[in-house]
C-alpha cells in the first residue's frame, strides 16, 4: 500500500512559476511509474504527465514545455515544476502511482492517489 501526498500549491499570479512535490511512503518506490492529474471544477480528471523510474517522461500536449516532471528515487518523491502558468491551469492537482514501468494517461490506470493540492493562477 503507497501513501502519496502532496505539497506546494497555492495562488500566483500567471506567467508564474510553481513546484509541487509528492511524498511516496510504505511502497518500493522503484516499482511504480508516477503520475500528475488535475480536475478543475465541473470538469473530468485530466493527465499532465508522468515519469518511469529510470526518469522516462510523457506529458499532456496542454503542458508540454511549460511543465516538468522529476523524481528523486532516493528522497521517495517526485516533482511537478509548473512554469509560465495560465489560468487555465487553475485545478486541483493530483499524484498518483501504478504499478509498472510504462505509461498511461488513463486515471483508472493508477491505484493509488493522494489528496490533492489545490494551484490557482490569477489573471
Amino acid at each position: 500500500q503507497v501513501q502519496l501526498v502532496e505539497s506546494g500549491g497555492g495562488l500566483v499570479e500567471a506567467a508564474s512559476s510553481l513546484r509541487l512535490s509528492c511524498a511516496a511512503s510504505g511502497g518500493t518506490f522503484s516499482n511504480y511509474r508516477m503520475g500528475w492529474f488535475r480536475q478543475a471544477p465541473g470538469k473530468e480528471r485530466e493527465f499532465v504527465g508522468s515519469i518511469s523510474y529510470i526518469g522516462n517522461t510523457a506529458y499532456a500536449d496542454s503542458v508540454k514545455g511549460r511543465f516538468t516532471i522529476s523524481r528523486d528515487n532516493a528522497k521517495n518523491t517526485v516533482y511537478l515544476q509548473m512554469n509560465s502558468l495560465k489560468p487555465e491551469d487553475t485545478a486541483v492537482y493530483y499524484c498518483a502511482a501504478r504499478v509498472g514501468h510504462f505509461w498511461s494517461n488513463t486515471p483508472s490506470s493508477y491505484a493509488y492517489w493522494g489528496q490533492g493540492t489545490q494551484v490557482t493562477v490569477s489573471s
